[in-house]
């Protein structure tokens, strides 16, 4: 080896073990951005070190999204320098006048940074006055509104957000989320609208996206606003040949070439905090059900439509309830208005459960079969049913009957003796079997019983069929069930840890007899059993536990949350599980793939 590259080598390894210089130095990329946008903050470190600087004083106002990090030497004149810097973004958390604190490394303190970032609402306003030039400098590229329908509305009573993203630059790897919590409900209402605007000049492509809110408490209650996660162009570094094409430019940087050599940033952009002062539920509305909404109806259709049965003979009453604007799970069980004379008796089918989004708002339908079956002849008078909801346009309680119906029931055909049915006459019978009555009988039961072979065989091939269609399919259900159950385990393991969490809170609100508490802890436990299809309220959740013993329990929680009355929770510490497959699934986040481009 040469003399020269021994020397080289030795002053580099030479280097590595001086001490480090006192000198920190840092800047920032720019000193005002919009609240969301991204701002670079470059740390310096004089000589070599192998410690990282302390970035925990950052974190209070700033989200560090990327981090990295490197090492020069330069060997000017026979002098050697290095350094270290330490490349940081940074998205802040809010809005205001803001600054990078003074951050310690190895021992020395960098020096104080001032930021400027300017809120959403600003940011719009700018939009506004950018035209009339007042505002040209700081021109918002993206920001988010937040409008309500509503500005008082009733406890689980639904609330339309509108929320409009305004861009004018592409976006790529978009999301945007509206999270809830323990105290607001979330539900997308229909697919994102896309638009255009002009605001004083400025033209913006809009993107608008509808949500219902269902609060769960009255009083004032607070929501993060929307939050919209994505990578803009950096434009520090306009090296993409195909940026500035005409030939492939098109709207809202649809580009399929744009941003392929050159860099990008991330945005992170979230709209003011949702504010709703929810009214309880009035003290009028004294019914069992709590129904707030602008529409109700209640039909009924009866099969077969008719006023004389016979006893075994079923009567089936169906039953179609419509609510706007509420979910179907919100809906309350119409079998249990039902209230049947002695000799009556009621079997409900399973209720089919549908929620239609319609228009801005949603509608939900419970539809269900009650078969009515008379163990006893008589004159039956089946009771009205009368269902009372909170119409929230007009602001009072209205009510839907449906009518009483009479019925006569008969005795049944299996009861009637054989001397009512039609004779045989003498003239078809041979001359012996006419000797006596008792012949008339044994011909009578013979045909009897061939119709009962008949039929018994029929039954029997259509069983053979069934069992042989389910032999089939048992060795693919035993495989799927064992794939199923893998996967399962897998991510009982990952959300068992909250489940158990939310699980114990619960428990711990019924020892302290809190019913607030109670039901906040219960719903965030229903939701980490169906994260893809949680329960709007204590009555959806109701519906689908296994234990019919809690459901009077939940409702009695659940009216002491309205009512502000005395409770206690010990009889609800019984509750030990909410369903026997208790397995979230993890959900995806709310992507905007379709309107941006990858």
């Amino acid at each position: 080896m040469k003399t020269s590259q021994r020397i080289f080598i030795s002053l580099i390894f030479l280097s590595l073990s001086l001490p480090a210089s006192a000198a920190i130095n840092a800047w920032l990329d720019h000193d005002q951005v919009n609240q969301g946008e991204s701002v670079q903050l470059t740390l310096q470190h004089d000589g070599q070190t192998s410690s990282q600087p302390d970035l925990s004083p950052i974190k209070q106002d700033f989200a560090i999204v990327e981090q990295s990090s490197g090492s020069k030497i330069q060997i000017i004149n026979g002098k050697m320098n290095s350094q270290v810097e330490v490349n940081l973004t940074l998205i802040p958390k809010h809005s205001g006048k803001l600054h990078i604190p003074a951050l310690q490394w190895d021992g020395q303190s960098s020096q104080f940074l001032p930021l400027t970032v300017t809120s959403n609402a600003e940011a719009a306003a700018q939009s506004g006055s950018a035209a009339k030039g007042t505002a040209t400098a700081n021109v918002p590229h993206i920001f988010i509104t937040s409008t309500m329908d509503q500005k008082q509305p009733y406890v689980q009573a639904a609330v339309t957000l509108t929320t409009r993203l305004y861009v004018d630059e592409a976006l790529y790897q978009a999301s945007l989320e509206l999270q809830p919590n323990n105290d607001v409900l979330v539900q997308q209402l229909g697919q994102d609208k896309q638009t255009t605007e002009v605001r004083n000049g400025n033209n913006y492509h809009v993107i608008e996206r509808k949500y219902l809110l269902f609060p769960q408490r009255s009083g004032h209650i607070q929501l993060d606003g929307p939050i919209l996660n994505a990578q803009v162009q950096d434009t520090s570094s306009n090296n993409d040949p195909f940026g500035n094409s005409q030939l492939f430019n098109n709207a809202f940087g649809r580009n399929p070439f744009s941003g392929m050599l050159n860099t990008t940033k991330p945005v992170r952009i979230q709209g003011d905090s949702i504010v709703l002062n929810i009214r309880p539920r009035p003290a009028s509305a004294n019914a069992h059900d709590w129904l707030p909404a602008t529409d109700v109806t209640l039909t009924e259709n009866w099969q077969p439509n008719k006023e004389q049965i016979h006893v075994g003979d079923p009567i089936t009453r169906h039953l179609q309830l419509s609510a706007e604007p509420l979910t179907a799970t919100q809906l309350p069980d119409l079998s249990r208005l039902m209230q049947l004379p002695a000799g009556l008796r009621a079997y409900p089918d399973q209720p089919k459960l549908d929620t239609k989004v319609q228009g801005n708002s949603i509608i939900g339908n419970r539809d269900q079969d009650i078969a009515i079956i008379a163990s006893k002849p008589g004159h039956y008078e089946i009771p009205a049913i009368h269902l009372f909801w909170w119409d929230t346009a007009k602001n009072m309680q209205k009510e839907i009957d449906l009518p009483a119906r009479k019925i006569d029931v008969l005795a049944g055909t299996a009861a009637i003796s054989t001397e009512t049915t039609t004779p045989i006459k003498d003239s078809i019978l041979p001359t012996e079997t006419r000797a006596t009555p008792s012949a008339v009988h044994l011909i009578q039961n013979a045909a009897t019983n061939q119709v009962w072979m008949w039929l018994s065989l029929t039954f029997a091939l259509l069983w053979l069929g069934t069992l042989a269609a389910w032999w089939r399919s048992s060795a693919q259900r035993v495989a799927t069930n064992k794939l199923t159950s893998d996967k399962q385990a897998v991510m009982s393991a990952t959300s068992a840890p909250r489940m158990t969490e939310a699980r114990q809170a619960f428990w711990q609100a019924c020892r302290d007899n809190d019913p607030q508490a109670a039901r906040r802890q219960l719903l965030d436990w229903a939701r980490t059993t169906w994260p893809q299809d949680p329960p709007i309220g204590l009555k959806s959740l109701a519906e689908r536990l296994d234990e019919t013993t809690m459901k009077p329990l939940l409702s009695q929680l659940d009216r002491a949350c309205y009512t502000n009355e005395a409770w206690q929770g010990a009889a609800l510490l019984n509750l030990k599980k909410l369903s026997n497959q208790q397995r979230p699934v993890t959900q995806k986040m709310s992507e905007l793939d379709s309107l941006y481009p990858k």
